[in-house]
Order: structure tokens, then C-alpha cells, then sequence
């Protein structure tokens, strides 16, 4: 019997690359059951999964307001998580809306979390502890529009991340590094969904909520699992290094990180901050704090 697979995005504006999102789902030799997209402050997002989404699939928007302090990436996660259970998801897989799943991804997450697929399936019965499966991401080059990568070259277009593993496409590696856990293209079944809590909702704006989760895998005893044949494409954006425009809600995120773990994430991000005097560590308190608000750094 197969999975009912729900793919989760949360989504800002990016609706080229929800396009090409939906058009690789719609191209997968497993077809998701369920699809949610979560707005964070974009009421465009529906039309654009009405137009693009397979009239067969569970299809469900929802929306998740920003604050002061940035996008809720990590609420609008567990709200798109709610909503997929509530749709009677079995196995949630999570996708950047950046990325463009290979015809082979749902397949292959299905495949090695139904038990019996993944290293520790077969003790779960007894003691359970969660798997997170992830797929390796291959970055795409620049192009004129988004739409240039609905094509069927794109594994040849596509460059590796260098610290993350290459694997053959029927491989599955537990990963040694659960600080290397990023959220752009994973899943695991709705158990360990719950078993996990879901994302830190105390994270807000951008960084250190996927390192905590990873943190979490290791805290319940769980396993982190590299899967090969599991491919997203990556569709090219501008990307500031280092990201300036969110200076503030990384230095705070890492902070609220320590709070919980006792060591501080990002660690290359803010040693770059520190050089540039934007950021420092005090040394009596042992935090992180701003130097220079973003809106100074932006408009210099």
C-alpha cells in the first residue's frame, strides 16, 4: 500500500519558482496525494497553485502573517504540517519553493520511510525514534526568466553543494553531522512529525530553526539520512554573502539557539558581521548583538 505523500512549501512572493515547483511535481513517477502552500503575507499564492497545481491532487493554501522581526519560516512550516495531517498526510515531504524536485524524489522518500526502507526501521517497532530522510540539492545556473528550468536537462545544469555528500541514486547514507540538516528538501512520516514537536516557532525571520531541528533529530535519539535519487534543483536568486538584509534576526535567532543548546549556529555569518562592525559577542554576557541595524547597512 502506498504513503498518502504530502509536499509542503512556504511560500513569499516567489511564484515563478512555484511554478516550476509544480511543474516538476507534476512530473513525479509517485504523485503527491497532497499539496499545501503556505502565504506568508502574499495573497497571490492561491491563483498561482490553482493555475499550475494537477487537478488531481488535495490541493490547500493557507496563510501565516509576518512580524516585526521576518517571515515566520518556522510557523509557517508547522502550519503547513497541520494542514497536511488534517488532509490525512502519511509521509510530509518539504520543499524550498526554490526547488524543483527530479521525477524520482517522491518516489524514493516514500520508499525509504515505509518500514522496513531506512537503517532503523526495523527496531522502531520496539523503540521508536525518528528518521529524517534528505535528498541532496543541485544548484542551477542563472537565467533570463524561471521558466527556462522546466526543462529535462537540469541534472546536467546542476552543480553539488560541496560540504553535503553525492550519492548514486539508489544509495542511503546516515549522515555523521546533524548540523549539516537543512530544510530545503526533506521528510519523514507523520509520527515522527509529532515525535520531533515540529520547528521552533521561537525562531522568527531567517536562520537557526533548521540547525535546531537537526539538534532535535539527535536529542531523540533519531537518525538524519542522506538519500540519493532524491534530487531537488535549486532554481538560481540573488543571495547576499553575507546576508546583510537579515543581519537582525540572525544574530538574534543564534542567540535564542545558545539559550537552548549552549553554542551559537551561523558561526561563518557572524564572524563576517563582527569584521564588518555590524555585529559583536559580549563577552560579559555572552551574546551576540547588533551594531549597526540593518536599515544603516542597506542604505549605505
Amino acid at each position: 500500500m502506498t504513503a498518502r505523500t504530502a509536499v509542503i512549501t512556504v511560500v513569499h512572493e516567489r511564484h515563478e519558482h512555484l511554478a516550476g515547483q509544480l511543474w516538476g511535481l507534476r512530473r513525479q513517477q509517485h504523485p503527491p496525494a497532497v499539496f499545501v502552500a503556505v502565504a506568508m503575507d502574499d495573497p497571490q499564492v492561491g491563483d498561482v497553485v490553482r493555475e499550475h497545481a494537477d487537478a488531481g491532487w488535495d490541493t490547500r493554501v493557507t496563510s501565516v502573517p509576518s512580524s516585526t522581526g521576518g517571515l515566520p519560516l518556522a510557523a509557517a512550516r508547522n502550519a503547513g504540517a497541520r494542514t497536511a495531517l488534517e488532509a490525512g498526510a502519511e509521509v510530509l515531504v518539504f520543499l524550498d519553493v526554490d526547488c524543483i524536485p527530479s521525477p524520482t524524489l517522491l518516489e524514493r522518500y516514500a520508499g525509504v520511510l515505509r518500514p522496513g526502507g531506512a537503517s532503523r526501521q526495523e527496531t522502531r517497532s520496539q523503540t521508536r525514534s525518528p528518521v529524517v530522510a534528505a535528498g541532496e540539492v543541485g544548484y542551477l545556473p542563472p537565467v533570463d526568466h524561471p521558466r527556462r528550468y522546466r526543462g529535462p536537462d537540469l541534472a546536467s545544469l546542476a552543480r553539488p553543494h560541496p560540504a553535503r555528500p553525492v550519492l548514486d541514486p539508489d544509495e542511503v547514507r546516515v549522515a555523521q553531522d546533524l548540523r549539516l540538516f537543512w530544510s530545503l528538501s526533506f521528510a519523514l512520516d507523520h509520527t515522527d512529525w509529532r515525535l520531533l514537536g515540529g520547528f521552533g516557532e521561537e525562531y522568527v525571520g531567517y536562520g537557526g530553526e533548521d540547525t535546531d531541528f537537526g539538534q532535535r533529530i539527535g536529542a531523540a535519539g533519531g537518525e538524519l539520512l542522506w538519500v540519493g535519487g532524491a534530487t531537488a534543483y535549486h532554481q538560481h536568486h540573488p543571495s547576499p554573502d553575507p546576508p546583510l538584509h537579515h543581519l537582525e534576526s540572525i544574530v538574534r535567532n543564534a542567540n535564542c539557539f545558545h539559550d537552548r543548546w549552549g553554542w551559537f549556529p551561523m558561526e561563518g555569518w557572524l564572524e563576517r558581521f563582527a569584521a564588518l562592525g555590524l555585529a559583536g559577542l559580549d563577552e560579559e554576557t555572552q551574546r551576540w548583538r547588533v551594531l549597526t541595524p540593518t536599515a544603516r547597512v542597506t542604505a549605505d
